[in-house]
């Protein structure tokens, strides 16, 4: 039986290096999508050239506390086991923090940072039952070292990196690890869609002087998950080419 691995805002950039790759490191991937988008999950579920034995759509709103607890219930015992999590969902809503409307504030909290009660919450005893599991959660270089215009972002970034400390406590004993990848600047399409001068800019700032790849980013998530991680819990991994060294 391959193992199991739910991965949330599945369909964005390093979602999809990371589907993809735990496809390829022999993992049967849960893949959620916004509820009401089946068809845009379709697609690039055909665009990636995955199977159904691959990779399984499975429709959630990770902001929904309710429907969460109520679908990832059905999806135990659908399944039987979930082995891996990981909580990739993530939105922005920049701003500087004097203009910063209560909305925006909101929905980054509830997308980025809540989400993580709502998806680990109805998954993570039954992890400790069977006596293993792996939680990855991507944060951010800016949930490390702040970024201006995004108090937001930064907030849920770091509160990420807390849960994760607290909750791998709460695992340790039961074989559960739980982890943290903070990316850099990363060449995802909605990044490579910045101005030219604005990237080279970025470029500039970070010591290797280029963006992070997905596939690099996915390839960390990959490690943690595997057995090669099966010692590593509670830590931050920075993939972020030296652009901040804490």
């Amino acid at each position: 039986m391959k193992k199991l691995a739910l991965i949330t805002g599945s369909k964005g950039g390093i979602g999809s290096a990371i589907s993809s790759q735990l496809v390829a490191d022999g993992y049967r991937v849960i893949a959620t999508y916004y509820t009401g988008n089946l068809q845009c999950a379709l697609d690039w579920f055909n665009e990636k050239g995955f199977t159904e034995e691959q990779v399984r759509l499975f429709e959630l709103d990770v902001t929904d506390t309710e429907q969460c607890a109520q679908r990832l219930e059905q999806l135990l015992k659908d399944e039987g086991t979930i082995d891996v999590v990981v909580n990739n969902a993530g939105i922005t809503r920049d701003g500087v923090f004097k203009k910063m409307t209560a909305q925006a504030w909101k929905d980054v909290i509830e997308t980025n940072l809540n989400s993580l009660f709502n998806v680990t919450q109805p998954l993570f005893a039954a992890m400790c039952e069977k006596g293993s599991g792996r939680i990855v959660n991507i944060s951010s270089v800016n949930g490390l070292k702040g970024q201006f215009g995004q108090t937001n972002y930064s907030a849920a970034k770091a509160g990420m990196i807390g849960f994760s400390k607290a909750l791998a406590a709460e695992g340790a004993r039961s074989g559960v690890t739980v982890n943290v990848v903070a990316p850099g600047y990363t060449g995802t399409p909605m990044v490579e869609q910045m101005k030219p001068e604005v990237l080279e800019s970025i470029k500039a700032q970070i010591p290797m002087k280029r963006l992070a790849t997905p596939e690099e980013i996915a390839k960390s998530v990959s490690f943690l998950v595997s057995e090669a991680g099966a010692y590593i819990t509670g830590e931050t991994l920075s993939v972020n080419g030296g652009l901040y060294m804490h």
